[in-house]
């Protein structure tokens, strides 16, 4: 599945691909409604079917993935609430060796996301993760979301790499399309970002379960 021989540099997505997303989806599918029907009177049912509209209505764009958006969009301090239930923030299955087989490979490794700055502050806090990567690219520092396809070029200029010896793993089959029109070589998919759904469908793309699929001797 993957040749490591023909690999310099790991690009890994965090949410969903290294983050167990059950965080994420029980953040802004339960959490926030609650807080968002407390805080401006109405019933569950009721904030859950306006956010949710909201949701759908700028999903792939930055606003999507940003903490400042949806502060001042729902009146919710986001950051405190991420931090009220930040005990759900968990590693997946094997990323640590998987991580320190790649340090030990002398792999270039990058976490590319599109997470808020904000949000990846909390979650490096919460994992301890940073320090095995040369590299932290969060998509608002370069102003546009992965899904765009002028990413990968802007990305080129702060983390310069090959195309046809890159790794990217991310969970969304929209994220990788755009990688794989850049022309990034190598691209595996993650069938269960969220340890607490079923499979996800992801195309035509290749896939893992977990990464020890893919963590060499």
């Amino acid at each position: 599945m993957v040749r490591w021989t023909q690999i310099d540099s790991v690009f890994l997505d965090m949410d969903g691909t290294l983050l167990d997303l059950h965080f994420d989806n029980h953040f802004w599918l339960q959490h926030v409604p609650q807080r968002y029907a407390e805080t401006h009177g109405i019933s569950l049912d009721e904030a859950k079917e306006h956010l949710y509209q909201h949701y759908k209505s700028i999903e792939g764009t930055l606003n999507w993935y940003c903490v400042d958006h949806w502060s001042q969009a729902l009146e919710l301090d986001i950051v405190l609430l991420k931090e009220e239930v930040d005990h759900l923030i968990a590693v997946h299955p094997h990323v640590v060796d998987f991580l320190q087989a790649m340090r030990r490979l002398q792999k270039r490794l990058v976490l590319v996301t599109n997470a808020h700055q904000k949000s990846l502050r909390l979650k490096m806090e919460r994992t301890q993760l940073q320090g095995y990567f040369d590299a932290v690219i969060c998509s608002h520092d370069l102003n546009m979301p992965k899904e765009e396809r002028q990413f990968w070029t802007r990305l080129q200029q702060v983390e310069p790499f090959d195309p046809e010896r890159t790794l990217f793993v991310d969970d969304s089959p929209a994220v990788l399309a755009s990688a794989r029109d850049y022309g990034i070589q190598w691209l595996l998919a993650i069938l269960r970002p969220d340890s607490q759904s079923g499979v996800r469908e992801v195309g035509e793309f290749p896939a893992i379960q977990d990464f020890s699929e893919i963590t060499p001797a």
